[in-house]
């Protein structure tokens, strides 16, 4: 059985990821991290820093805070623990961080835990290879009101899987509001939308001359994203050191 150090226990995905567990037999939650404790005790421990962690997990998964990475890195290194990072809204120098920690630990990173948006983003690279540069590519995308980044982590990996499948690299434009020029070919147009709670919604565009082709995703519940996490953590207890995706969990 496959027991797991949940970083984000007390947020929206950690609780998700505490009842979509207990639905399962093939792991469990040994003990939790949260910058602050629970006001009712949970099943598990719960600690407010890795440094006072006495349980040894067999991965740790990671719906927190970038600000949280750092710590969680130096502990999954330090202790061998592989790690699934789900996180977004992470600086250039986290990632680093992250791909210096991968030399030494197995790491599954992404920021979308859903089959459907990884196969839309496979789709997405297929059409773009195919309708680009006769088509213009334009992503939107939508979630609750609460979300603090934005784009979204997920908006952006969508776009860099097209750009991986394109001859120039495009630029992704995010305000278009203050420019008075026509849009140009080697662009890639990000929209965001926060309003109510709205899961997460992904919409990729390829408008071309009197024709419109679209490829959507959308998230019913977080319980997707959950279960994607857990199966993640799953996969990289057996994994040698370095960064995974899902792509690597499918194949």
């Amino acid at each position: 059985m496959t027991q797991i150090l949940l970083n984000g226990c007390l947020g929206k995905m950690g609780k998700m990821i505490i009842d979509s567990v207990k639905e399962r037999e093939d792991c469990e939650i040994i003990a939790g991290v949260d910058y602050k404790l629970p006001e009712i005790p949970l099943s598990f421990p719960v600690y407010t820093d890795f440094t006072s962690i006495t349980e040894k997990p067999n991965v740790v998964i990671d719906f927190s805070n970038p600000s949280a990475i750092p710590s969680l890195l130096k502990f999954a290194t330090e202790n061998k623990i592989p790690a699934v990072i789900c996180t977004t809204g992470l600086t250039e120098d986290m990632l680093d961080e992250i791909h210096a920690a991968s030399e030494i630990v197995p790491i599954f990173f992404s920021a979308n835990m859903s089959l459907g948006v990884n196969l839309i983003c496979e789709l997405a690279k297929k059409a773009a290879s195919v309708l680009y540069p006769d088509f213009n590519i334009e992503i939107i995308e939508q979630h609750h009101n609460q979300k603090l980044d934005a784009p979204s982590g997920t908006a952006l990996m969508i776009a860099d899987e097209i750009s991986s499948v394109l001859p120039n690299v495009p630029e992704y434009e995010f305000d278009r509001h203050s420019k008075r020029e026509k849009r140009p070919v080697e662009q890639i147009g990000i929209h965001s939308i926060r309003a109510g709670t709205i899961v997460g919604e992904h919409e990729i565009l390829f408008g071309g001359k009197d024709e419109i082709i679209k490829l959507s995703h959308t998230a019913m519940s977080r319980e997707v994203f959950a279960t994607g996490a857990i199966n993640a953590a799953i996969f990289i207890t057996n994994q040698k050191p370095g960064i995974y995706s899902m792509k690597e969990m499918l194949n």
